[in-house]
């Protein structure tokens, strides 16, 4: 997923589509955090981005109906992996 930054033109999910998105993401993870979401993403209708305690972040992907269609899992680097890679 692409992270939000000043520059991107990211559309967030909002009002009760962000409640509907978040319920669905976090149902599929078992638990976490949602730390993003974007509508029109390229793989799906939504997107949900939720970090679980270990700080692996989960794109999970939502239709239109709120139904996931995939996910994805991405280890966030923790200070710890810095020190050993670098």
């Amino acid at each position: 997923m692409r992270r939000s930054t000043s520059n991107d033109t990211d559309t967030p999910i909002t009002g009760t589509d962000l409640q509907r998105a978040s319920n669905a993401a976090l149902a599929s993870t078992g638990q976490g955090r949602v730390t993003g979401t974007e509508v029109g993403d390229e793989e799906s209708y939504y997107e949900v981005e939720v970090t679980l305690d270990n700080a692996t972040e989960v794109d999970v992907q939502l239709d239109s109906d709120f139904h996931v269609v995939g996910s994805a899992a991405d280890k966030v680097n923790t200070e710890d992996d810095q020190k050993e890679t670098g």
